[in-house]
């Protein structure tokens, strides 16, 4: 199984103050990935320049690629289990994010050696 980075961005970081109910709702998230046992929290990763990425966006629009031609702020990240891109792409399309206007950049992790 691979491991895939689903990295969360937002147009505007110091506007952002979540709710509870939208740290509810991102536990939620996380925790539906956890009780799968398709969440990775390893130290030694790197997240590639070049490769295999999707970014999703609101409405499940998957582009090609981490090509930001916009600002945005990174908010976080979480590192993901999953036999392909496609999958780890399902995960991310569940992501509260996409109510606030947020994306999430999905990007193939490399494991050093």
């Amino acid at each position: 199984m691979k491991e895939f980075a689903l990295i969360f961005r937002i147009s505007n970081m110091e506007d952002f103050k979540p709710s509870p109910e939208q740290m509810q709702e991102r536990m939620n998230w996380l925790g539906s990935i956890a009780a799968q046992n398709k969440l990775a929290d390893k130290g030694n990763t790197l997240l590639p320049m070049a490769g295999s990425a999707k970014t999703v966006k609101p409405d499940n629009v998957v582009t090609d690629g981490p090509f930001t031609e916009i600002k945005e702020f990174i908010s976080g990240y979480v590192v993901v289990k999953a036999e392909t891109i496609e999958e780890a792409v399902s995960m991310a399309k569940e992501n509260p994010i996409f109510k606030i206007g947020g994306n999430i950049e999905v990007r193939e992790v490399l494991k050093r050696d």
